[in-house]
């Protein structure tokens, strides 16, 4: 793929950072260590149990498009503002722009102080996605998924639990929590993950669309192939050698390519209605 805008204005490089104080609250250091999670990790429901982060806002820095990294997902950051301000506008609603906080090894955030080690995730206390740019190289060793397109597809699924906040959905999940089994919880879960994946796939549709966007010969199938590598299914193979539906909290591989494949193809917001469809 390849972008030719500016790139975005919400992107926060804290690479090198110490930290500085970690966590309020006598400043104890919680991890939040979230097990097989590596797409699209949900931390709504921790926002109300961990303390918040303070972040060193004065230390961090804008990130510069002299950076070859930076310039990359500040272009995909920008192209997502361009799809959603658009998809917002037709509904009669204003998008919120998240920012993009790129960090090393671990970072304090307003849902708790998280290590690389989770993956990307989005913290809907603060808006914000949070990326270690080092999980790309996991996603080529470890998953077999490389290229431009699939590392776009990571932005554009966080992306994708930031339009679920600002329209209530993640937060209806949220309320359903404390009256459902860990195995009722999960289901939902899934299909809150694989709406971020239809919404990475609507976004994909409608950025081909956009002037300084252009796709590549393989774009697409480099995003399925990141999609099918990080099912739940995939992921326990890998990890424990067998699979336990009971556990999945975002999809088999077959469904998060199912619906990443759906949203590219229809471009409709309306076709992504994971929580009453039966193709799950």
């Amino acid at each position: 793929m390849k972008w030719f805008g500016k790139g975005s204005d919400n992107v926060e490089d804290a690479r090198g950072l110490s930290g500085g104080k970690t966590m309020l609250g006598g400043g104890i250091g919680l991890i939040i260590i979230i097990a097989g999670l590596f797409f699209g990790t949900d931390l709504t429901g921790l926002v109300s149990q961990l303390p918040l982060g303070e972040t060193s806002q004065a230390e961090v820095k804008k990130g510069s498009n002299n950076d070859p990294e930076i310039k990359f997902v500040s272009g995909v950051l920008e192209s997502t503002e361009q799809v959603w301000d658009e998809e917002f506008s037709k509904m009669g609603k204003t998008y919120v722009h998240p920012k993009l906080y790129v960090f090393t090894g671990s970072t304090p955030s307003a849902c708790g102080f998280a290590e690389s080690a989770v993956g990307p995730f989005y913290c809907p206390a603060d808006r914000k996605v949070y990326i270690d740019l080092s999980f790309y190289k996991e996603m080529k060793d470890r998953f077999g998924a490389a290229g431009d397109f699939a590392q776009a597809y990571v932005v554009a699924h966080e992306v994708g639990h930031h339009v679920q906040n600002l329209l209530g959905i993640a937060e209806k999940v949220e309320r359903a929590r404390g009256s459902l089994s860990k195995t009722e919880y999960n289901k939902l879960s899934v299909k809150l993950e694989l709406q971020a994946d239809f919404l990475a796939g609507l976004w994909a549709n409608h950025a081909q669309k956009l002037k300084d966007f252009e796709l590549d010969p393989g774009d697409l199938e480099e995003a399925l192939t990141a999609a099918n590598a990080i099912g739940d299914d995939n992921l326990q193979k890998q990890s424990s050698g067998q699979v336990v539906p009971d556990a999945f909290t975002h999809g088999t591989s077959a469904q998060r390519v199912y619906w990443f494949k759906k949203g590219f193809d229809t471009g409709d917001i309306n076709q992504g209605d994971t929580f009453s469809s039966t193709r799950l």
